[in-house]
């Protein structure tokens, strides 16, 4: 299996880069003001941004692009500007399975200090993204200086880990049929469903292909839900509420 655009020594390499020199000081203003606005970095001030900007990359993903895969061995952390980014994982029998579905002002990525690996999971761009990468080394001599960045992220990961034990408790106890209902309604509220394929929702929700789109033919014969190719369209949200409970 390829690298992802990060893999290895991909994001050693990007993170020794020096800065470019900019003529034009709205792009260094603009990611700044970036940095500002992700939660981890609410408590610093104008210098230490300035730093963390001097210490990062912007990159542009592109949709269905692998960041990584779990097998990787880079090691860093992603902030993501844009778009959304799926984290999956990938069982012994080739199973794919969501963890998770990040959108803009959040981080991922590998932080051993915190034992955060990306080994553990795949991340890939769900739309056009804009990321910026900084090394671990850089994080650690952050969270050494300002451990409020640190008690940031550990308060997200917090939050990360109990979604992902509710998701383990809906696959254990709910019915696929109440689980895609589920999904369908996270994804229309979300303005996320466009484009989706069954592929997507059964990985969403742990179920195989073949079980979804059997569920989905359903929906549609039950007026629930408009199929067509990648697409998804909710029909009726209130009776789709009731399936959630079934």
């Amino acid at each position: 299996m390829p690298h992802g655009i990060f893999g290895l020594n991909g994001l050693r390499s990007l993170a020794r880069r020096k800065p470019e020199v900019r003529l034009d000081t709205s792009p260094a203003a603009f990611k700044q003001e970036f940095l500002r606005k992700i939660d981890i970095f609410r408590d610093l001030n104008h210098e230490e941004i300035e730093q963390i900007d001097r210490q990062t990359r912007m990159t542009t993903v592109r949709k269905g692009q692998v960041i990584y895969h779990q097998e990787d061995r880079a090691e860093g952390l992603f902030l993501l500007k844009r778009g959304r980014v799926r984290l999956s994982r990938l069982s012994s029998s080739g199973k794919k399975l969501e963890l998770a579905v990040l959108g803009p002002g959040t981080f991922f990525g590998e932080l051993a200090m915190l034992g955060v690996s990306m080994r553990n999971a795949s991340a890939e761009a769900v739309d056009d993204s804009l990321l910026c990468v900084m090394s671990e080394a850089d994080v650690e001599r952050l969270v050494l200086s300002k451990p409020q960045v640190g008690l940031r992220m550990i308060e997200i990961l917090g939050r990360r880990l109990a979604a992902a034990e509710a998701r383990l408790e809906d696959f254990a106890y709910r019915s696929a049929s109440s689980r895609i209902a589920t999904a369908l309604l996270r994804m229309s509220n979300d303005g996320a469903i466009e484009g989706v394929s069954h592929q997507d929702l059964a990985d969403a929700v742990g179920a195989y292909r073949e079980t979804v789109t059997k569920i989905l033919d359903e929906f549609e014969a039950a007026g629930l839900v408009a199929l067509g190719r990648r697409r998804l369209e909710v029909l009726d949200a209130e009776a789709l509420q009731r399936r959630c409970a079934s």
